[in-house]
């Protein structure tokens, strides 16, 4: 059996500024993936971008892990198994989403997933205050507009719940298994469940080099740094800190749409922003001074 790193580094100041900056640097990673990915949407569709993404992810890191898959127990498979599952449902439902309701929509409902976990999780009231605070910054730089596609909005919820499945079953799988064989084998099922995918969109359309060029970056950016870089990070930081952090990722979003896509952001946008960073920062002295009283 193969024997569990124990999360030690969540009490240590220390391991939760490392943590925090693992956090910071994977939703940066993942944002230029997900600008990367959408250059292909024309030719592969939200679906074959999902499914590139996941085979990409398997193909780097099983071989660069190696899991010693049979030497996993049950009670280390199955939440592998479930984490393949919301690897797969979380993107999917997202692209899904955005394709019916569009972005400004679905993403905020994506991240009542993470900022649920800071809310469920957290004992502490100022805590609370700084993952409500992260959710009204989400909602001023999305700006989302009224829709009754109800099975848009539903994508979107679907989408918010396999992310906070993903947040505690990583960290389920952190503890379990040694390494980062859990995130790789996890990989390896949700690309097996998505290779049927990949196949009709390649073979029921002509590809070109450049879209599959950009999901396999995408696949990269968006998937394999940041599975990896969330499974160190949740060694380092309980649940609910984590759920609060991941709110960085619509302000880089917002961040590199203005600089690189020359997007003009509106006063309200800025104010989420601010919102958001201000939210990081209260949860990180919160927790800091937690720790030094404990």
């Amino acid at each position: 059996m193969i024997e569990s790193i124990p999360v030690s580094g969540s009490t240590q100041p220390q391991g939760k500024a490392g943590g925090a900056a693992t956090l910071v640097a994977s939703a940066l990673s993942n944002q230029l993936g997900a600008a990367t990915g959408s250059l292909a949407f024309p030719v592969l569709g939200p679906v074959g971008v999902v499914a590139v993404r996941q085979l990409v992810a398997a193909v780097v890191l099983l071989p660069m892990v190696r899991p010693r898959l049979r030497d996993l127990s049950w009670a280390q498979w199955w939440p592998v198994l479930l984490l393949a599952v919301s690897f797969g449902t979380m993107n999917l439902g997202l692209y899904a989403s955005i394709q019916r309701i569009g972005l400004g929509l679905a993403v905020p409902l994506e991240f009542l997933g993470p900022l649920a976990v800071a809310l469920i999780s957290s004992r502490r009231k100022s805590s609370a205050l700084c993952a409500v605070a992260a959710a009204v910054g989400v909602v001023a730089i999305t700006q989302p507009e009224a829709s009754m596609d109800f099975v848009g909005i539903g994508l979107g919820l679907i989408a918010a719940c396999s992310w906070a499945a993903y947040i505690l079953l990583n960290r389920t799988v952190g503890r379990r298994i040694q390494g980062i064989q859990g995130t790789a084998a996890a990989a390896g099922v949700s690309a097996a469940l998505f290779l049927p995918v990949a196949v009709v969109v390649f073979i029921s359309q002509p590809v070109d080099g450049f879209a599959v060029l950009c999901a396999v970056g995408a696949g990269i950016l968006a998937s394999v740094l940041p599975y990896v870089a969330d499974l160190i990070a949740l060694r380092r930081v309980p649940a609910n800190l984590f759920g609060v952090l991941m709110s960085i990722n619509p302000v880089f979003a917002a961040i590199i749409g203005a600089v690189a896509l020359h997007e003009e952001l509106a006063v309200g946008q800025w104010a989420g922003i601010g919102l958001i960073v201000a939210a990081n920062v209260g949860v990180l002295l919160v927790r800091g001074r937690g720790g030094k009283q404990g």
